[in-house]
């Protein structure tokens, strides 16, 4: 199976060549800028010191600072990062907001980590990462395993290193240290909103539409549950431990309670368990949203997959191969830089009314960021119309034409 790295560079490759962009603009903004990595020593509670790496890929700033999430993980890789930069990259500007993309990432499990060594690591990395990060240069965010005390980690951690109280260096940090109304459901909701505006180009009724969620984190539960705010039955979920399925419908609530208690979905006894979890994908439904990991839909299970609809929720779930036997099937896929750009999009926002030292109300933030979403979504559905191309294709050539154009109009320094 192919890299992450080497799926965002084909998908890059199909829309440019489309573009006939100059040659050196193409070659320029298709591979990262900057490749940190880094290894720095971590105190240990009991006195041992490890030492752990971590990368920041910093993809392209030509229509304003990088902005990216910090994920830990065991899984952490240069060729995953660099991926994750460059769907950045085209995220923010498919959604027309003016942010480059970047992300980074530390090997390592923080379920084996007690709350002080995260706060040492989170600091140290912080530290290791202070030269190139700022409000103007590069805004980091949460991602995997990372939340909101980790950012605010790393602002105090950054503030301490410049003198200065700076809460614009990162967003996803909590509401009373600059944090944004809105932020924490931004994602999956985005996710819902888009799907909504599809469904109505579909002329299909959300109530009668079921949906299966691959994933049960912050963007799979947020999405499920704004999903069944619109009427859309929920009928299949899933997350790290277990796969379950009702085509009757999920009682959310009571599977929040469980999660609430026990922390997994393992052992959930309310619905069927799909088994292996993986074939969650291939449960009968209209819509699915493969809201977990990178290269969930391939070419082996695509066949299988019953929805009408497809919304990427995580970043990279569908192979290149998987999408042509969807494509060819008449499926309709929301690609990850359209379907997920929710929550770099109420970032952005965040970001601002740091910049601005204020505070939007949540009614405010949601209205802006549907207008968003819903302006993108339109853009991208008449580019495919136009271009007679899938919606992944016409995503990638509306936002690979913004960062051309803007790399074209400054020019080359000196």
């Amino acid at each position: 199976m192919k890299s992450s790295y080497e799926i965002a560079q084909a998908q890059f490759d199909k829309a440019a060549q489309k573009l006939h962009i100059p040659d050196w603009i193409r070659d320029s903004i298709r591979e990262p800028e900057r490749n940190l990595s880094v290894d720095f020593p971590v105190r240990m509670d009991n006195g041992e010191v490890k030492l752990f790496k971590g990368y920041r890929v910093q993809h392209n700033n030509t229509r304003g600072p990088y902005k990216g999430g910090i994920r830990f993980s065991p899984k952490v890789g240069l060729d995953e990062v660099r991926a994750l930069a460059s769907w950045m990259t085209w995220k923010t500007a498919v959604v027309d907001i003016p942010f480059g993309g970047a992300k980074g990432g530390v090997i390592c499990d923080p379920s084996k980590l007690s709350k002080t060594e995260l706060e040492r690591l989170t600091r140290r990395f912080t530290y290791e990462l202070s030269s190139i990060i700022g409000p103007d240069m590069d805004i980091p965010a949460p991602d995997v395993n990372t939340n909101a005390q980790v950012m605010a980690w790393m602002v105090d951690t950054y503030s301490m290193g410049n003198h200065k109280v700076d809460f614009a260096v990162v967003t996803g940090k909590p509401l009373f240290l600059g944090g944004s109304q809105g932020r924490e459901e931004a994602t999956g909701r985005g996710v819902t909103i888009v799907t909504m505006e599809a469904l109505k180009e579909l002329k299909l009724e959300p109530k009668k539409m079921s949906a299966v969620v691959q994933g049960y984190g912050n963007v799979g539960s947020f999405a499920s549950k704004t999903l069944a705010e619109e009427g859309v039955k929920v009928v299949g979920i899933s997350d790290a431990t277990a796969a379950i399925y009702d085509a009757k419908g999920l009682d959310l609530n009571d599977i929040d309670k469980y999660l609430k208690k026990n922390k997994v979905l393992f052992g959930y006894s309310k619905a069927q368990t799909i088994e292996p979890k993986e074939k969650l994908l291939e449960q009968p439904c209209d819509i699915l949203v493969p809201a977990a990991i990178e290269n969930q839909i391939t070419k082996e299970n695509a066949p299988n997959i019953k929805a009408k609809l497809i919304v990427e929720g995580a970043n990279g779930p569908t192979t290149p191969e998987a999408d042509e036997i969807l494509n060819q099937k008449g499926v309709l896929i929301i690609p990850d830089i359209l379907a997920n750009a929710g929550g770099v999009t109420v970032s952005y926002y965040e970001w601002v009314q740091n910049l601005q030292r204020e505070q939007w109300e949540y009614d405010c933030i949601i209205a802006k960021l549907k207008k968003k979403l819903v302006k993108a979504y339109g853009e991208v559905s008449q580019m495919s119309r136009v271009e007679k191309v899938d919606m992944r294709t016409a995503a990638y050539m509306i936002a690979i034409r913004r960062v051309a154009d803007a790399t074209e109009a400054r020019g080359i320094f000196p």
